[in-house]
């Protein structure tokens, strides 16, 4: 027998994770109390790098694989997805300009948990379906580029 079996990994796995890690940091920010300010600024930063390096590993890898999937509704899903991406960027760049002490940083933070969380489940049910029209060979490939990339992101 081999040593050299390969674990089949599928991508959306990977994904989901991440969703639903991304949730409970939301989740945790939303039990804070009105001036548990120093908290909400840590764990603010820790949002904002778990929705960029998940955003930029599905922008690099996941969504160009999507978009080869010969299926009539892969580039439109996909294109429906970048354009969250980008309301979802524009809310951390808000946020960013902000600290936990102005008026409008929890309510703007609320904001891109809804948008997450939204564009998550779109992902999860109408995306991700698609991925298993992919051989096992190539989920288990495209998941080791995105372990692979993520990986680099985090050590950045």
């Amino acid at each position: 027998m081999s040593d050299t079996k390969i674990l089949t990994r599928k991508p959306t796995d990977l994904l989901k994770q991440d969703h639903e890690k991304v949730k409970a940091l939301f989740e945790r920010y939303e039990d804070l109390g009105d001036r548990a300010h120093a908290r909400k600024a840590d764990l603010w930063e820790k949002i904002k790098t778990e929705i960029t390096i998940h955003a930029t590993v599905e922008e690099e890898i996941f969504y160009p694989a999507v978009e080869q999937i010969e299926h009539e509704e892969a580039e439109e899903l996909v294109q429906e997805a970048h354009e969250e991406h980008a309301i979802v960027k524009q809310l951390i760049a808000e946020i960013s300009a902000l600290t936990p002490e102005d008026e409008e940083f929890d309510a703007k933070v609320k904001v891109l948990a809804e948008n997450v969380e939204h564009h998550a489940d779109e992902e999860e049910k109408d995306m991700f379906p698609l991925v298993k029209e992919l051989s096992k060979e190539e989920q288990n490939s495209l998941a080791v580029r995105m372990m692979d990339r993520k990986h680099e992101l985090e050590r950045e």
